[in-house]
C-alpha cells in the first residue's frame, strides 16, 4: 500500500472532477454493467451466504417467542444471558456510526466524506437489531409496548427505575434521530441519482425521496444549516445513549458493576468497536465497488490511529477496574476480580484482553497501519474482544455475586448461538442490500473535497 501525494491527501490524484466522483459512486447503484467482471456475481454469492443466517435469526426469534426464554441458557442466577450481551454489543457498534459522522463533521475532518455514509447505515442496521434483543428477553414480550407511556384507561405507566425503560427510550430516540440524520445527508445524493438514472420508474423513486432538491443556493444553505445543527445534537445524544447502557450495570449493587467509570468507558468501547466495524466495511466496499481512489490508504491509517488510541483507553479502564476492586477492600469485589482472572471463563477473559488491548498495539507501527490484512485482523479481534467483554460482564458478575450458594455457570444453548450468528447474518444481508440500492459514499461531500484538493 502506497500513500497518495500530499496535494491529494484524501482522494487519489486521478479524480479531480465532479463527474468522475458521481460516476464512481453512482454507477454501481444504477448500472450493473459498471461493476467489475464477476463482482455482480460475487454480490449474489455473498447474499446467498448471509441469507441462511438471517433466516436462522428469525427462526430463533419465532422459537423463543413460541416456547419462552427457557430455550436460552439463562438460569435463576444469570438471568441476563446472550440477549442482553448481544444488545449491548450491537448498540455499541450502532452508536459509533453517528458519533463518527457527527464528530468528524463538527471538527472539520475532511476524511469523513468517504466513510460517513456507510458508517451511518451501519448505525441504522445495528441499532435496529439491538432493539430486538431486550424484547425477546422479556418474560412477556407481547407486552413490550408497556414500556412506553401511552394513554390508556388502566392508568398504566412505565417504571422509570427499571433499566428496561431506560433502554427503550435510549434505543427509540437514537434510532429516530439516526434515521433522520442519515436521510438528511442522503437527499442531495438521491437528487443526483434521480438525474442520472435511465429507467423512468427508478428516476421517479429517487426523485420522490429527493423531496424536490434541485441544488439551488437557497436549498444548499438550508440543507447545510440543518445538517450541521443535527450533527451538533448527535454528539451529546450518542454519549448519553451509551452512558445509559453503562448505567444499566453501574446503577446496580452487584460486585464488578458499581463503577462510576462505566458511562464513559462504555462510550469509548462503542467508538472502539464501531471503528473496527467501519474498517472492515470500508475494506469490503473499497474492494467490491472499486473505490480505491476514494477510500484511500490514508483513511485506514487515520482509523488505525484512533483504534490504537481507543485500545489504550480501554486498557486504562481495565486497570482502573482491577485497582478499584483491590483498593475497595471489599471481599465480594476481590472475589469477583479473582474469579474473572482465574475462574471458569478465564480463557475468554484472556481473549478479551488480547483483542481489546494487546493486538491493537501493533498499529503503533506504520507498516502495520499500511497493511489491510493486518488492519482487518485487528478489527476482527476488536469485535470479538468487545463481544467477550459484554458477555463476561454478565456471566462473571451474575454468576459470582455476593451469595456463594447462588454461584452458577452459564451454558449457552443452540438457540443462543443461532440467534447470535443469525443477527450477524441479518446485518450483512441488510448491508448488502444497502450498497446495491443507495450510494455507500456521500457524493456531494466527496465532490466538495475533490474540488478543494484540486485547487489546493
Amino acid at each position: 500500500m502506497t500513500l497518495a501525494a500530499p496535494q491529494h491527501r484524501w482522494i487519489d490524484a486521478s479524480v479531480d472532477t465532479c463527474e468522475q466522483v458521481n460516476a464512481l459512486i453512482a454507477e454501481p447503484v444504477i448500472g450493473r454493467a459498471s461493476w467489475r467482471p464477476g463482482r455482480w456475481r460475487n454480490w449474489w454469492v455473498a447474499l446467498a451466504c448471509a441469507a441462511p443466517f438471517a433466516l436462522a435469526f428469525f427462526v430463533g426469534l419465532y422459537w423463543e417467542l413460541d416456547q419462552g426464554v427457557g430455550v436460552f441458557g439463562n438460569n435463576t442466577t444469570i438471568v441476563w444471558g446472550f440477549p442482553i450481551a448481544n444488545y449491548v454489543w450491537w448498540i455499541g457498534i450502532g452508536n459509533a456510526g453517528t458519533l463518527i459522522s457527527a464528530l468528524l463533521l463538527l471538527t472539520r475532518q475532511p476524511w469523513r466524506a468517504s466513510i460517513n455514509r456507510f458508517a451511518e447505515a451501519m448505525t441504522l442496521f445495528s441499532v435496529s437489531i439491538a432493539g430486538i434483543f431486550p424484547i425477546i428477553h422479556l418474560g412477556r414480550p407481547m407486552f413490550f409496548y408497556w414500556l412506553a407511556p401511552y394513554p390508556n384507561v388502566m392508568g398504566l405507566w412505565p417504571q422509570w427505575r427499571s433499566a428496561l425503560v431506560w433502554d427503550f427510550w435510549a434505543i427509540l430516540s437514537y434510532l429516530l434521530f439516526s434515521v433522520t440524520f442519515w436521510y438528511v445527508g442522503l437527499i442531495p445524493d438521491l437528487a443526483t441519482l434521480r438525474d442520472r438514472a435511465h429507467h423512468p420508474l427508478v428516476r421517479k423513486l429517487y426523485g420522490a425521496f429527493a423531496l424536490g432538491f434541485r441544488g439551488s443556493a437557497w436549498q444548499w444553505s438550508l440543507h447545510q444549516g440543518l445538517y450541521r445543527t443535527m450533527a451538533g445534537l448527535a454528539v451529546p445524544l450518542v454519549c448519553s445513549v451509551h452512558s445509559i447502557v453503562g448505567l444499566d450495570f453501574a446503577a446496580s449493587l452487584m460486585p464488578g458493576w458499581q463503577e462510576s467509570l462505566f458511562p464513559p468507558y462504555f462510550v469509548v468501547g462503542a467508538m472502539f468497536s464501531g471503528f473496527a466495524m467501519v474498517i472492515i466495511l470500508g475494506a469490503l466496499i473499497r474492494h467490491a465497488l472499486n473505490l480505491k481512489s476514494l477510500v484511500t490508504d490514508r483513511h485506514f491509517d487515520a482509523m488505525a490511529k484512533i483504534t490504537v488510541a481507543a485500545a489504550c483507553i480501554m486498557g486504562f479502564g481495565y486497570a482502573t477496574e482491577w485497582f478499584m476492586s483491590w483498593y475497595s477492600g471489599e471481599r465480594a469485589e476481590r472475589s469477583y476480580l479473582a474469579y474473572a482472572l482465574t475462574g471458569h471463563y478465564w480463557p475468554l477473559y484472556a481473549l478479551m484482553m488480547l483483542g481489546n488491548v494487546f493486538l491493537p498495539q501493533i498499529l503503533w507501527f506504520k507498516r502495520a497501519r499500511a497493511s489491510l490484512p493486518a488492519l482487518i485482523t485487528v478489527a476482527v479481534g476488536v469485535l470479538m474482544g468487545m463481544w467477550f467483554e459484554r458477555i463476561l460482564i454478565i456471566w462473571n458478575t451474575l454468576g459470582h455475586g455476593y451469595l456463594p450458594t447462588l454461584w452458577r455457570v452459564f451454558w449457552p444453548t443452540v438457540w443462543d448461538y443461532a440467534v447470535m450468528a443469525g443477527s450477524v447474518g441479518f446485518f450483512i444481508t441488510l448491508f448488502l442490500l444497502f450498497v446495491r440500492i443507495l450510494p455507500s459514499i456521500s457524493m456531494f461531500e466527496v465532490r466538495e473535497l475533490a474540488m478543494q484538493e484540486r485547487d489546493a
